[in-house]
């Protein structure tokens, strides 16, 4: 080839392998300016800012120079790759991962302060919280055995205790409503779930933060004396907590 030919060859764009270690179809992938933008969104809407030669920068970069000389085919904006960016909470720190159709291209280490720590943890929902919110979901609802159950396991993933607590404890007044429900002639006249789990926060005593593990005991519990899930009942109540919990440490 000339070089009059050499000079008059297109440019290549500017693609994924050529900035990030990456692999497969994604490295032969030309870096638009949407997937920059969407880049530099994750990356705003977890560390509050653009990092400085960071992910997002790198990508601006190459997307605005492919894009300036005229290197992107239709197909190339169109591509949808999937860019994400998350964080995962550990003692004293957060780590920030950024992906690429499911491929890492950046990690940052940043140091959290006891008091962030503390503030998300506020924010979480508890297991009590859960249980008060079932007076609002199925308040009306008399106590059953499966209710009494799944009630008495979240006491125990609450209170770390599997020695449920006699008299005036949320699991055995709940263990005493089914089953005095089950001699009860007339519906009105039976013992409601409101009237078990409005103030489960103090008969407690002890409390946590609701998790999937938390979630699954429940529902075992509740599942082992019923064949099915209460809707909006406790099982649901605390899985719905324990993904509230969980997406705020993403």
């Amino acid at each position: 080839m000339s070089e009059q030919q050499q000079q008059m060859r297109p440019q290549d764009p500017i693609k994924y392998g050529d900035v990030f270690h990456v692999s497969g179809d994604l490295a032969q992938k030309p870096i638009a300016p949407e997937h920059a933008k969407k880049m530099q969104s994750a990356e705003t809407h977890i560390l509050g800012k653009t990092v400085p030669a960071g992910v997002a920068a790198s990508m601006q970069s190459a997307a605005t120079i492919n894009q300036r000389d005229g290197l992107l085919g239709n197909r190339d904006v169109t591509y949808n790759p999937g860019v994400t960016a998350t964080q995962t909470h550990l003692p004293g720190r957060r780590i920030i991962t950024e992906s690429v159709a499911g491929q890492v291209v950046g990690q940052y280490v940043e140091a959290t302060s006891q008091e962030e720590e503390e503030e998300d943890e506020s924010n979480k929902i508890t297991i009590g919280e859960a249980m008060e919110g079932t007076a609002h979901t199925v308040g009306e609802k008399a106590v059953e055995e499966s209710d009494a159950a799944a009630i008495q396991a979240a006491e125990v993933r609450a209170t770390r205790n599997h020695v449920i607590k006699a008299g005036g404890g949320v699991g055995a007044s709940a263990e005493s409503a089914a089953a005095y429900n089950t001699q009860c002639k007339r519906d009105e006249d039976k013992i409601k779930m409101r009237d078990i789990v409005s103030d489960a926060k103090t008969k407690l005593g002890e409390d946590k933060v609701a998790t999937g593990e938390d979630a699954v005991c429940v529902t075992g519990a509740e599942l082992r004396n019923n064949n099915t899930l209460t809707p909006a009942g406790l099982s649901a109540s605390i899985a719905a907590a324990a993904n509230l919990n969980q997406t705020l440490n993403s």
